[in-house]
């Protein structure tokens, strides 16, 4: 999913990256996937392995957040 992003973020603006760009930007993506979920996880007392805990919070917060900045809630 993260790549298939990439390579829509490249055709939108017309731009090319080469494959060790590529790689570079994902390891980036997944890396900040990993710190969501740990601090997610770690500040609703779950599991650091737990990665269905971690996608759940991390993912509500995003959501409420983006609600509460539209004046939604």
């Amino acid at each position: 999913m993260a790549t298939s992003a990439l390579e829509m973020q490249q055709n939108a603006v017309r731009d090319h990256c080469s494959f060790e760009q590529t790689e570079s930007r994902l390891a980036a993506v997944m890396r900040d996937i990993n710190t969501q979920h740990r601090a997610a996880t770690e500040a609703y007392g779950g599991d650091h392995d737990d990665y269905v805990l971690g996608a759940n919070v991390a993912g509500f917060l995003r959501v409420a957040k983006a609600m509460m900045e539209q004046g939604v809630m």
